[in-house]
């Protein structure tokens, strides 16, 4: 009985830690038309101004955006865009932008 509790704590533990990819990276791609204006067709942004997001972490764009739809993260440019996000957006776009190829660059 000990066994199994010791076991199943575990296992919760390990799956609590691993990062949940539970957006659809081809519903983000259909709902990404807002954002290639400033970010690009594939978050890789051709314009110095605006950040490259293709290749960041799940988790990142996640909480990125989740900042800055609740305003924990000021912007005065990406408050408005997010702010009718729902949350399966908010997972479906960065499940999108993390599964693009990001900018590689050689040391």
């Amino acid at each position: 009985m000990m066994n199994r509790i010791l076991v199943a704590a575990c296992t919760l533990t390990i799956a609590a830690s691993a990062p949940a990819l539970a957006g659809d990276a081809d519903a983000g791609k259909r709902k990404s038309q807002t954002c290639v204006a400033c970010h690009g067709p594939d978050g890789n942004s051709p314009a110095p101004d605006f950040p490259k997001i293709a290749g960041q972490h799940y988790d990142y764009l996640l909480k990125a955006l989740t900042d800055y739809k609740s305003g924990a993260r000021k912007s005065p440019v990406m408050a408005p865009l997010v702010a009718n996000l729902s949350q399966r957006d908010v997972e479906d776009l960065a499940a999108y932008y993390s599964s693009q190829r990001g900018l590689v660059t050689k040391y």
